[in-house]
């Protein structure tokens, strides 16, 4: 059976979660890092050097880690056709927008939610909250611009596109209720929100 190594609250994690709801694999996570600890032990630097969550491992022994990889990886084996667009520039599309949700949309509000979320009132830092929230709004603007034109990230469907860029947009919404009335973000997300998988392995998880 499929395993994902990694405790439930990571974001990383729960990529990797949201797209075997999906998928609908059977499957087994373990729980790994934060307060259940065990990232840093040989037997799990032996699986991921980085001591990082997730790691996916196979019934064979195949390991790989990075959950955009795994994202792709599962999208391919299983999805290949619906999660994974069939179409190239489709698919090229959807990998376009998970690289974007690591080098922007990530780096935006991870800030916002380390401050808010993971650090003591009275030793947040107040101008890294308020310049994550400004990055994450201007970053939420070009969603809502590619919103516009089209009803998922890569196209017409829902995609493994959408994944990444979804576990942020929860955080974003939940850290920054003083957003901008972005309309067609806002349909998206409804629509997000309405996935069993997305509800299951994200949105229940409270933010810790």
């Amino acid at each position: 059976m499929l395993k994902i190594w990694g405790r439930n609250t990571s974001s990383n994690v729960q990529k990797a979660m949201f797209a075997i709801g999906e998928l609908k694999l059977p499957h087994e996570r373990i729980d790994v890092g934060g307060a259940f600890g065990r990232n840093k032990e040989p037997a799990y630097l032996a699986m991921n050097p980085n001591g990082l969550v997730p790691t996916l491992e196979e019934d064979d022994g195949f390991l790989l880690w990075e959950s955009n990889s795994i994202i792709r990886y599962l999208a391919a084996k299983y999805g290949a056709g619906s999660l994974e667009p069939a179409d190239l520039r489709t698919r090229a599309l959807a990998g376009k927008w998970m690289d974007w949700q690591l080098s922007v949309l990530g780096p935006a509000i991870t800030p916002v939610f380390w401050n808010l979320i993971r650090t003591a009132p009275e030793q947040r830092d107040h101008k890294a909250i308020a310049d994550g929230k400004a990055k994450s709004n201007a970053a939420v603007k070009m969603l809502d611009e590619q919103f516009a034109k089209t009803a998922y990230a890569a196209g017409d469907a829902f995609s493994m596109g959408d994944i990444p860029i979804a576990i942020m947009c929860y955080r974003y919404r939940e850290l920054v209720p003083e957003r901008p009335a972005y309309s067609n973000f806002e349909r998206w997300y409804a629509a997000i929100a309405s996935r069993q998988a997305f509800r299951d392995h994200v949105s229940s998880v409270p933010l810790t």
